[in-house]
């Protein structure tokens, strides 16, 4: 099993402090910081692109942005991304016909590729080849741009399929996920996790950080433990 990661969804943070928020989460513990980039066409809310990744990279010039992309076209965006800082790219299944050249693309500039899954899209679409070609699988807990949604139990037992067919792949639970939701995303073999009001809105983040890292190294050593 890959290690423990824990990378705090920004959309949740103060955008008018946003270079200070994540210094903060790094402060607290954070290896990631979870970039949600929204189209409007893919989902229907807009929220940061390239220019602010920008902004962010030069007051945080370590900082690992973990960009999911939740556009239409993704092919589009690589070189802004990769020219903005970004570290992970990932993209929808959803939103492209050849996932195997976009992974490729994404390589050749340097960043980690990133396929995700809505929950209404089975496991079973990530094709071995893709998985493999990837470095790292999201299975979403909530629908993709829509905010104040409530997790998915539902979408847990893919994240199961995933990990039982890629023993060593990062693989990446985003939606709903806190204190609370945690356990059943670790015992199901999920090692990055993205929470956003649950770490964000703590009185003490470094504390929840903390939590879900030891919740997932405790699943590891116990159900996952060779």
């Amino acid at each position: 099993m890959p290690r423990a990661i824990i990378s705090p969804s920004v959309l949740a943070s103060d955008f008018g402090q946003l270079t200070a928020e994540c210094k903060r989460m790094i402060k607290g513990g954070a290896e990631w910081l979870h970039m949600d980039v929204m189209d409007g066409h893919f989902v229907p809310n807009i929220t940061m692109g390239a220019p602010i990744l920008t902004c962010v990279h030069k007051g945080v010039p370590d900082i690992f942005m973990d960009c999911h992309m939740m556009v239409s076209h993704p092919e589009k965006w690589v070189d802004d991304i990769a020219d903005a800082g970004g570290a992970m790219y990932c993209f929808h299944l959803e939103a492209t016909e050849n996932p195997l050249s976009l992974i490729e693309k994404i390589h050749e500039r340097n960043m980690k590729a990133g396929v995700a899954i809505s929950p209404d899209t089975p496991s079973t679409a990530i094709s071995d080849e893709v998985a493999n070609a990837a470095d790292m699988l999201l299975v979403m807990t909530v629908y993709p741009g829509r905010g104040g949604q409530k997790f998915i139990e539902r979408c847990v037992p893919k994240v199961a399929e995933l990990r039982a067919r890629f023993p060593e792949k990062d693989i990446e639970v985003d939606g709903g996920v806190g204190p609370k939701t945690i356990g059943v995303c670790a015992d199901a073999g999920s090692n990055v996790i993205v929470a956003g009001t649950a770490i964000f809105g703590a009185e003490d983040p470094t504390v929840v950080i903390q939590q879900l890292k030891d919740t997932v190294n405790t699943a590891q050593a116990t159900k996952f433990a060779k």
